[in-house]
This record gives C-alpha cells, structure tokens and sequence, in this order.
C-alpha cells in the first residue's frame, strides 16, 4: 500500500518542474510550516507576489501543492503542500537523460537545503542553548556494505526518525530539525 504522505515522482518533467530554486523553498515552506498565500510568502523569500505565484501555480499545474479549502477569507488565495514527501525511483528515471538531469537537479536543491540549514545553525548558535549546541552537529563514517544493506539501512533510519519523532510529539523543548542522510559509494580515499 502506498503512503498518501509521498508523490512518488516517475515522470522527469514533474521533478524538473520542483527543482527550481525557489520552488524547492515555497514548497518547503509550505510543508513545513503549513498554508499561505503567494504575498506572504513573497514577503519571506524577498520575493514578488508575482513571481511567488507563478511558481505556486507551477508547483499546483504538476501536483505538488493546491489551494488551500479551509481559506480564511474570499479575497486571499491560499496554497497548501498536497503531501509531505517527495520521493523517485533513480533506476526508473535514470533511464533517460532527461530522468538523470532532472534526478541530479533534485540532488543539488537537497545539497543547498543541507548548507542553508547548516549556515543558519552556526549564524544564530548562541541563541539555542548550550543543550542544542552540543547536540547539533554532523557525522561521517566510511563503511563497506551492498546495495541492498545500503537500502535497509535507509528505511531503519527513516523508522527510528519517526518512533523519535511520535515520542517527543508536543513534548516543551522539541523544536523542528533537519536531518540529512546521504549515502554514496566512493573509490579510493576522497578526503
């Protein structure tokens, strides 16, 4: 059975179509911190109303996001994200040059997700607490394992994620944290 909380993506265009820059971010946004309107969000992103609401319309035209039902008022157009995750098969879109680019372009939108999370971290650290600053952080480890181990230990991680997540659910002091995972196959020493 498949989880409404995630677009899986088969077709390259569809992800084309998010991994713009600043779709990636109202997408996120939208995710993360729940509906809003183009202007709102134009406000966050320094952006203008106009070109936030291309995009919105954009990210709706292939799935990803749609107004909102629940509007606050008749004059506003509110956008919601319509899942929470978005996931691809690399085998199924790989297959073509399109698929690679398209897949490749994600890649870099989650790369530059990981360094703004990681810069706005050590701009503001002082003002989380010396609990969070020792907690926060990065670690890497280089390790031998199949395709196969790789992918179960993905969907662990992904597991233990939520049972964490579910326990600390309303607890005072949760506060939202991004964790990225990456995993690559390397030949020789690349340090």
């Amino acid at each position: 059975m498949s989880d409404p909380s995630v677009y899986h993506v088969s077709d390259p265009r569809t992800l084309k179509a998010v991994a713009h820059p600043l779709r990636v971010r109202l997408l996120g946004a939208l995710r993360l911190e729940g509906p809003a309107t183009a202007t709102e969000l134009a406000a966050r992103f320094g952006e203008s109303s106009g070109s936030t609401s291309y995009h919105l319309r954009q990210l709706a035209k292939y799935g990803f996001v749609e107004e909102d039902p629940e509007q606050r008022d008749a004059r506003e157009r509110r956008w919601r994200s319509v899942h929470r995750y978005t996931a691809w098969n690399e085998l199924e879109l790989g297959g073509t040059p399109e698929g690679r680019e398209a897949a490749g372009f994600m890649r870099d939108r989650q790369f530059e997700v990981f360094v703004r999370d990681r810069e706005g971290f050590e701009r503001d650290r002082e003002s989380w607490g010396p609990a969070w600053v020792e907690a926060a952080g990065m670690s890497d480890d280089m390790v031998r394992m199949t395709p196969e181990t790789l992918g179960r230990l993905y969907e662990r991680v992904d597991a233990l994620i939520r049972e964490l997540e579910a326990e600390d659910a309303g607890k005072p002091g949760a506060e939202r944290v991004s964790i990225h995972l990456a995993a690559f196959p390397t030949r020789g020493y690349n340090g």
